[in-house]
């Protein structure tokens, strides 16, 4: 079916978090639909692309994930600057992998873009009896600072998809429509000459 009127998007998505939260994994699974087992730690950050349809545009992410070890942190500025939108990704199954979370999600607002679309991703939901973070607890922290939140699951593509697709329909939102081609307008120049020139 013909879409009219339909925009393209290309926009820079990163994703953060402690180590072993399943950055890579969330990934991995959006964009090649694979899930292992024993995933090895990303080294500075790992870069991927995939294209997203949506009826109003075709979202093109350009995706950072970046390594969650803490030798790395002072490198993140250099891959959220610029960045449209953040996954912030927590373990629930590690308190303190969602007070780095919060951290996180306090770095970005200091310093990220003011538009920049915010998720929070508790991941591997499928752990469920080894639970330590409650859904309400990064529901509550999630609301309070105007993020979107999901649990997910790499393992089991639990809300994989449903992340991505949230994050381009946001995205799709906040880009303005912009008529394609040249307008052309009459201008004058010194000595009344005419010249018509464009702009885009």
């Amino acid at each position: 079916m013909a879409r009219t009127g339909n925009k393209n998007v290309q926009a820079k998505l990163v994703l953060l978090g402690d180590m072993g939260t399943g950055k890579t994994s969330l990934v991995l699974r959006f964009v090649k639909g694979q899930f292992l087992e024993y995933q090895e730690s990303t080294i500075g950050a790992a870069f991927f692309t995939q294209v997203l349809s949506l009826n109003e545009a075709t979202i093109k992410f350009d995706i950072w994930d970046t390594a969650g070890q803490e030798r790395y942190h002072s490198l993140a500025p250099m891959y959220y600057r610029g960045a449209a939108a953040a996954v912030v990704v927590y373990d629930l199954t590690s308190m303190d992998s969602f007070v780095r979370a919060k951290k996180w999600v306090q770095e970005l607002q200091r310093q990220g873009n003011p538009n920049l679309i915010l998720f929070l991703a508790a991941n591997k939901a499928d752990l469920e009896e080894k639970r330590k973070v409650e859904f309400e607890d990064g529901e509550q922290f999630a609301k309070e600072n105007g993020m979107v939140f999901l649990e997910t699951s790499a393992k089991t593509a639990q809300n994989v998809n449903e992340l991505f697709y949230e994050i381009a329909k946001k995205l799709a939102k906040a880009s303005p429509s912009r008529p394609t081609g040249m307008k052309l307008h009459r201008g004058s120049q010194d000595g009344g000459r005419r010249l018509f020139c464009c702009s885009v």
